[in-house]
């Protein structure tokens, strides 16, 4: 680790041109120069061109420079593409793949040529040359053409030019500096908040090991173990100790967000000097109803990028803390994008809390930190691990709808004959698929549809740039997203993946790149940091979820044990109800409702019930009403597609003051089945109706046929697993601290085989076998039982 005396403060050659060169407005109706050579396809064709240079071109160089301040050097590092070595002199050269026609430009787009000139300079430097020649390679992706723009410039012009550069730049190197140098000091003094609980402070070192060895962690741990605290706390002590620059809290959900800020600032209350922001989604930052990036439609993108530096200087160096309440207030007050905003500050904190996507989607992670040759000494926290998988299936999977290429040449028929023409060449690959296969069919390959894909995107862009305006632009640029989209994921394209196509109950035609293991995918991030723990209160079995994320086995995994007395909970299991397709009737829903009213009849306070389905609860509710206007307690249904207020409302009813049981009834793996927080008598129960298996349709088949060729474990992967996972989620809702009393009732007699009672956590090895005759008996003990002290 460097002295406080030798601090390197390290930025990469592009981030120091993006940063200090960027001015005028935001306009996310220019796609043209907008990412496309972080696209993996650029990777191809930059080694495709590097191989044609010749035996005296080098590529892949990487290049590094060190400015010397008074109190820390300054290290800027990077990689050029190539060096050209001849008799006549050193030629720089940066390839740009782009999609775009290349005989728009006429001169190399000006952040490309900084770039470059950077790695110009750093290689006079090096060698001591007088002058030497900057090139620019643009090849367009699809057709593969190639263009080239070449600058000669002596060392004295780019030693002038690069000094204006770091000068611009040294405010925030310095900030960097004092700002590490008062974290770290923090940091070695920081003592755990609390008396640790059981098995807290082994979970804590844990974590602590894996990261000092650049290790991955799989953590299995109860709620009510402190999980959230129990990352946090040694995460930042190995920042303290110098053995990573950043951490990233990643949750799926907004609650786990809040509780990663108020962990933060509960340490910050403890000496805690460190500074984080909490990333939101554009859509819930935006200031208009929709976002729409352009100064034409919003007056915060107008001069955006003029004004945002100042903003971020301000900001960082006032706030602590910075939640999505200071983002905003920040950017109404400086006039710029909130959300532009946002990203822009997590340069500059020591913590980023976020969604998956901003790690882990291709395209919306943030390519400062991920892009191709990027790294860093970064620490992952994977908060709700579980919900991972699903999720990057998601994010790494494209699919494109042939009906929409008939929309689509009917929206610019009148615009683009070219674009006329390739619409209906792929509408027409795509009806020769449909007719081969009524309903899906796995398909060996796609080459020949990709082929005219491509080309149809590098007309789109060349369309998209040149019409700015007209009526049904945001249906074509939604297409234009999906096209680019489902090109970068076939680029990914291997075993772990199944292509299929589907005629859908709408009668529309999917094509579909489906991921069935995104481990390798992930990593291809996760490999950019140090150390990634994963936890969750339900991480079982630990094999399977090693494979899908990490699939490293070897990775260390802990099973923290949980701080509950076992008196305070009673788990159930009824042998003689079963939610199977096959015997989903009028008689098994009585009994589920037989079960619910006995059950919270033995003492009055709030139950949540979870179905399987939402026709499930609709039927049962049906033979609920068939029973009379008064069941002996109060009853809300969850409704689908339900708004944030609906939500807030519906979780209101657990807190309001009442004199009779209250019943919430709910859908196994919808938002109320995991992180809520429903503490001590706001939840005394939950009743769970089924192994919450995955319905049957056509991934979840596709996904069991891929693990049945892998290893037999076809089933257990694409159903049995994802259920197991769904039932101790929602499970998981009752008994959150230390002092709550609850219990747990699993309606589906398949809870009693091998199969399933292996895929419990330890603390449900013991639990009661009832039916409809012995269940009252067993409640009505378990409330009526002497407190435990």
């Amino acid at each position: 680790m460097d002295t406080e005396e030798q601090r390197n403060i390290k930025i990469s050659v592009r981030n120091l041109v993006e940063f200090v060169l960027r001015s005028g407005d935001l306009d996310n109706r220019k796609t043209a120069a907008a990412e496309k050579d972080a696209m993996q396809a650029g990777s191809r064709i930059h080694r495709k061109i590097q191989k044609k240079m010749g035996a005296n071109y080098r590529a892949e160089v990487s290049l590094k420079h060190t400015v010397k301040e008074p109190e820390f050097n300054l290290l800027i590092e990077g990689r050029a593409d190539g060096i050209l070595e001849e008799a006549a002199g050193i030629t720089v050269d940066e390839i740009k793949g782009v999609y775009f026609d290349i005989d728009y430009l006429k001169e190399a787009i000006p952040i490309h040529m900084a770039q470059v000139m950077c790695y110009g300079y750093f290689y006079a430097f090096d060698h001591q040359l007088s002058a030497i020649t900057l090139q620019v390679t643009y090849c367009n992706l699809e057709t593969e053409a190639i263009r080239r723009f070449q600058v000669d410039q002596s060392y004295e012009e780019l030693e002038q030019w690069f000094e204006g550069l770091i000068h611009e730049y040294a405010k925030w190197a310095r900030y960097l500096y004092q700002n590490g140098l008062r974290r770290d000091a923090s940091l070695r003094d920081l003592e755990f908040p609390y008396a640790y609980r059981p098995g807290q402070r082994d979970l804590a070192v844990s974590v602590y090991r894996c990261i000092a060895h650049r290790k991955n962690l799989f953590i299995q741990a109860p709620t009510g173990v402190g999980k959230t605290l129990s990352t946090i706390y040694p995460a930042l002590k190995a920042v303290g100790e110098g053995y990573a620059e950043k951490l990233f809290y990643l949750t799926a959900k907004t609650i786990t967000r809040s509780v990663a800020e108020d962990t933060f600032d509960l340490l910050r209350e403890h000496g805690l000097y460190f500074k984080t922001v909490t990333i939101t989604a554009k859509e819930k930052l935006c200031f208009l109803d929709a976002p729409e990036c352009n100064p034409d439609a919003c007056p915060y993108a107008k001069g955006h990028y003029d004004r945002v530096n100042d903003t971020v200087y301000e900001a960082i160096h006032q706030e602590r803390g910075i939640t999505r309440e200071v983002v905003l207030r920040y950017a109404e007050e400086y006039r710029v994008c909130p959300f532009e905003l946002c990203l822009d500050i997590s340069n500059w904190v020591d913590g980023v809390i976020c969604d998956y996507n901003y790690v882990f989607d291709p395209n919306v992670r943030l390519k400062r930190y991920f892009a191709e040759g990027v790294t860093g000494e970064y620490l992952f926290l994977v908060d709700e691990a579980h919900n991972l998988v699903p999720r990057a299936r998601e994010m790494y999977s494209a699919g494109l709808i042939k009906e929409d290429f008939l929309l689509m040449k009917k929206l610019w028929k009148d615009m683009s004959p070219k674009l006329v023409k390739l619409s209906e060449r792929c509408n027409k690959l795509l009806l020769e698929i449909k007719r081969e296969a009524e309903g899906y069919q796995i398909l060996p390959g796609i080459n020949s549809f990709v082929s005219i894909l491509m080309t149809l995107f590098g007309e789109l862009e060349v369309f998209m740039e040149e019409h700015s305006d007209f009526a049904d632009r945001d249906q074509v640029l939604d297409f234009y997203f999906a096209v680019r989209n489902f090109l970068g994921i076939f680029d990914r394209v291997d075993d772990s993946y199944r292509i299929y196509s589907q005629l859908q109950p709408d009668g529309r035609f999917l094509l579909k790149l489906f991921c069935m293991n995104p481990a390798k995918n992930l990593q291809e991030c996760l490999g950019k940091g140090r150390s990634t723990i994963f936890f969750s209160a339900t991480l079982l079995p630990i094999l399977y979820y090693k494979k899908l994320l990490s699939g490293n086995p070897e990775d260390y995994a802990v099973y923290a044990p949980s701080p509950f007395p076992e008196k305070h909970r009673l788990l159930m299991v009824a042998s003689d109800v079963s939610s199977k397709y096959s015997r989903r009737n009028q008689r098994e829903y009585e009994k589920v409702v037989s079960y619910i009213g006995v059950t919270v009849k033995q003492k009055v306070g709030n139950y949540m019930v979870f179905f399987p389905t939402y026709q499930y609860m609709k039927e049962t509710i049906k033979v609920l009403k068939t029973q009379g206007d008064d069941p002996g307690y109060t009853w809300i249904v969850q409704g689908t597609h339900m708004k944030e207020p609906e939500r807030e409302a519906f979780l209101e009813e657990f807190r309001a003051e009442r004199s009779d049981t209250f019943v919430a009834f709910c859908v196994m793996g919808g938002v109320f089945a995991e992180g809520i927080d429903l503490r001590e008598d706001r939840l005394i129960g939950a009743i769970i109706v089924g192994t919450g298996l995955p319905m049957v349709c056509t991934e979840q088949e596709i996904l069991k046929n891929y693990f049945d060729e892998e290893e037999r474990q076809g089933f257990d992967y694409a159903y049995q697993y994802p259920g197991m996972n769904k039932v101790m989620q929602a499970a998981g809702r009752v008994i959150r601290t230390m002092e709550d009393r609850g219990l747990i009732l699993l309606l589906d007699e398949r809870f009693l085989r091998s199969e399933y009672q292996a895929l419990f956590p330890r603390e449900w090895q013991k639990f009661e076998i009832v039916n409809r005759n012995t269940v009252e008996a067993f409640v009505h003990g378990f409330w009526e039982a002497k407190e435990c002290p």
